[in-house]
Order: structure tokens, then sequence, then C-alpha cells
């Protein structure tokens, strides 16, 4: 636009006014592939798994059987082994909805779930009695998470094969028990039950799974659920993949690449003291690594609300993740790919780049959702997932949205676009816009083909959860499927 002016006090033309042309670009990618058993590809884990079985499959990753412990009232163990059998014969779908495949030695994830009672640690009907009548919430939390990590340890000891436990809560215990706020030096604390449960179980090295007994369907609670099928892919998928298996694989992801998501978390009863919760996902098939970062202070009030490290912490917590890399893989990685939410300070930025100095190739960005810039498409529909607009530098990227594959949009809400920003590295925006979508694709709690965040900043926000329920003095297991 130009404009040409007059001054009135000397009457001399001022110059036209130049504005930029506003210069962008939008494009649309493909929904990437996922990997199942036998080399089977598919871009829906509900398509894949059903027609070639999990990727795992015909590996030293697959068991053919998991032997399921449960910590609960009796009723409630009674209902989830029904639910539990009942799922594994395979659940009808709908028009909206997948059938699920079943979970038996032949048909979708093939494996068998072995149940016994010398793997069954009740909750009596005394014990959940006297925990509801406690007043005190901090004493009745405190004192549930304590049966629970003395059923627990009964239950890892016993003469008997056992890979997994599910904890199933009646709805009255749960609703009692399931959080707690209460005050410690003037700080508030708020606990939640499930983390605090993830903490504890982890260090029995017995992956767990809260089901909750109006999950089951068999109870008159009135409570509103999920379709079945959705509840037994949710369920299933998580199940396998914490006993070893991996349900699909992601493709197209470079070899010898280690993505990273950090995210910071502020212990229990801290005010200013924060840690980074860090979590890799590896290339090949998407295991999660946990890390605890070290402890540095934060005052929101003269620091911001957006916690960065220093350069000596960020170098260190940078070496920390290719350390535990090569441990776990026998080999340095020969890429990392950097997720964070927050962009990057000057001093942060140069301790990652410090530390990554011997590294191939790497690449840093910020990745956070936004809603004040969106994309509006002509026509009733929102926009296509996978669809990218750029404005200069900064890239979105819609991870939500109409699915092609799906013949319909899955969320009742606006999709937003994630916002890509604060690039430095090797490799091309549109080729990590492409490992964004597939990292979306990598949720073990859930077989959707869908996702708003990738994997990396989702699990390390969930991950930070649990991370402040683990005692200072414990090593946090590295295992992700602990924290699930």
């Amino acid at each position: 636009m130009k404009t040409r002016t007059k001054n009135s006090s000397s009457n001399v033309a001022v110059p036209p006014l130049e504005l930029d042309k506003l210069r962008t670009t939008a494009k649309w990618f493909p929904e990437p592939q996922l990997a199942f058993a036998g080399g089977g590809m598919s871009a829906d884990p509900k398509v894949g798994v059903p027609l070639y079985g999990p990727h795992s499959l015909g590996t030293s990753r697959h068991k053919r059987e998991i032997h399921v412990g449960f910590i609960g009232t009796g009723e409630a163990v009674d209902h989830a082994t029904a639910f539990l059998n009942s799922c594994s014969e395979g659940v009808d779908g709908d028009e909206s909805h997948s059938p699920f495949p079943g979970c038996r030695c032949d048909r979708g994830f093939q494996t068998e779930l072995k149940f016994n009672d010398q793997i069954v640690e009740k909750i009596t009907q005394n014990e959940r009695q006297e925990l509801i009548d406690i007043k005190n919430g901090r004493e009745r939390f405190e004192r549930t998470l304590g049966l629970l990590g003395a059923k627990m340890d009964v239950l890892t000891r016993r003469d008997h094969p056992l890979d997994f436990v599910f904890l199933v809560l009646p709805q009255d215990l749960y609703l009692k028990c399931r959080t707690a706020t209460y005050r410690e030096k003037r700080v508030e604390i708020s606990r939640n039950l499930r983390r605090a449960f993830k903490a504890m179980a982890m260090s029995h090295l017995k992956p767990t799974q809260i089901l909750l007994e109006t999950t089951t369907g068999l109870t008159d609670s009135g409570r509103k659920l999920d379709h079945k099928s959705v509840i037994a892919w949710n369920l299933f998928c998580g199940l396998y993949f914490k006993n070893e298996g991996l349900p699909w694989a992601p493709v197209g992801l470079p070899p010898c690449s280690c993505h990273v998501g950090i995210s910071f978390y502020r212990p229990h009863g801290e005010t200013s003291t924060l840690r980074a919760s860090v979590v890799q996902a590896f290339d090949e098939n998407g295991d999660g690594l946990v890390l605890r970062g070290p402890e540095f202070h934060w005052d929101e009030q003269r620091d911001g609300r957006s916690p960065h490290l220093s350069e000596e912490m960020a170098g260190e917590l940078m070496q920390q993740v290719l350390e535990q890399y090569a441990r776990e893989r026998g080999q340095p990685p020969a890429r990392v790919i950097v997720h964070k939410v927050s962009e990057y300070e000057e001093a942060e930025r140069k301790g990652f780049q410090s530390a990554l100095s011997k590294v191939k190739q790497f690449d840093l960005l910020a990745v956070h959702p936004v809603s004040s810039t969106r994309l509006i498409r002509a026509g009733r529909r929102p926009p296509l997932r996978g669809t990218s607009f750029d404005f200069g530098d900064q890239h979105f990227l819609y991870t939500t949205g109409y699915i092609p594959e799906l013949g319909r949009y899955p969320h009742g809400h606006v999709p937003s676009p994630l916002l890509i920003s604060d690039h430095v590295g090797d490799t091309h925006p549109d080729r990590l816009q492409q490992e964004i979508l597939t990292l979306t694709k990598m949720n073990w709690n859930s077989a959707n083909m869908h996702g708003l965040w990738p994997i990396t900043l989702r699990f390390s926000r969930l991950v930070s959860d649990v991370l402040r329920e683990v005692p200072e003095g414990q090593l946090p297991n590295p295992k992700y499927k602990y924290y699930m």
C-alpha cells in the first residue's frame, strides 16, 4: 500500500509509506504410515493391528502370555476380570467406533491374559470402610497409599509369575481418596493418587494400570462411559506396550535419531525450585526413556512464567541425554531433535549447542499450540490434519483437524495449530513438521491415529506429574512404561 501526504506547515511532500507484502505459503502433509507385524503398513492402528498384528509379533519382545495381578476389593476384581475376558474375545464397533479385534493367541494383539487367585491382593471391606471414614483428607490419602504399597509388596513377593498389576477401585473409595490438598510450611500441596501410586509402584519393577470399577460397565453407577471398543483399544494398547511389546512403529524417521521433549515441574513443597523432566523417543520403535534433570531456582515474580536453564545446566542436561541414549543403544545418536514448549534464551541455546557439538546433526525448536492464529478453510469443514502454513520463519501445523481416512473430524472443538518456531539446526522445516506429525501417533495410552502434541512433549508433561511424587533420594526408573 502506498500513501502520499503533505506536511501542513512546510507543504513538503512526505515519501510514500511502504508496507512489506505479507508472505505466506500453505501445504499439506499426507497422514504418516505406521508399521505392523510382517511389514504391514497402515496409517491407522485400528486397521493395522487387526490386519497384521502388533509390530513386535514374532520377535523376542512379544509375549505369548501376560500374567495379570490385581489389587482391589473382591467385587471390583471380579468385575475387572469379567470385563477383560469379554474384551479379549473382541468388541463390536459401530458407525463412529472401530471394532476391537480382541487379545487372544489367534486375534488382535495375539497374546493371552492369564489370571490366578495367587496374584490377587484384596482390599477387605473393613480396610475399605476404615479409609472412607477418615475425615482428614491428607491422612486418608497417605493411609490409602500406604495400604496400596503394602499390598503391592506382598503381591510382588509371591512365588508366581506376575507381569502386570491392575489397581481396581470401587467408585466410593476412589472419590474419597483420589486427591489431597493441604498446606505444609505455608506452601499448598496438591497430590493425586494415580501419580503417587505410579511413583510408589515403580520400585517393584511391575507396570501398573488403575481401572475404576465403574469403567467395566458392570455396576449401576450411572456414569457415562466411552464406547466399549474405545475403552478396550486404549486399555489393551497400553497393557501390551507396558509388557515390552510394540503395538506399532513409526515409519520414515531416520535411523539413530533421538527426539527429546523437555518440560519443567515444581517438586512438592517448593516455591522457587524447579526440575526438568526429559523424555527421549527413539527412532525405530518410539520407546520412551525418562530422565530427571538437576534442580534450579526460578522465581516467577522475578524471572517470568516460562522457565529457562542456564548455559551450564542446559549443557549438563543434554550430556545426560546423550549418555543415556548411548547406554540404551550401545552407540551415540547420529541426530538429536529437541522439542521445548517455550522459546530458547541465548544462554540456554548455547548450552544445548555446546553439548551437541559432537553430534552429526541436531535441531532445537519450540513447539506449542496457539489459538490466536488460524487458517480458515473454504466450506464447512475445518482444515485437514497435516495442513501447514508459514508466516516468515514461523510455521503452523495442524495436528488435529479433518481426517480424510476417517471421513470426519473426530473432535468437538475448533482445531488450533501448533506453532513451530525458534528453530536452530540442520533439518528443513518441512521435514521437522512431518516428523512431528508422526510423533503425534505414538501415544501408547491411546490407539488413535491422531493427537495434538508430539509424544516427546506430551510424555514429558505426564512424566513430570509422576516425578513430583518420586522421593528426592530415590532414583527414578528410566523406563516410560512405569509412568503411563
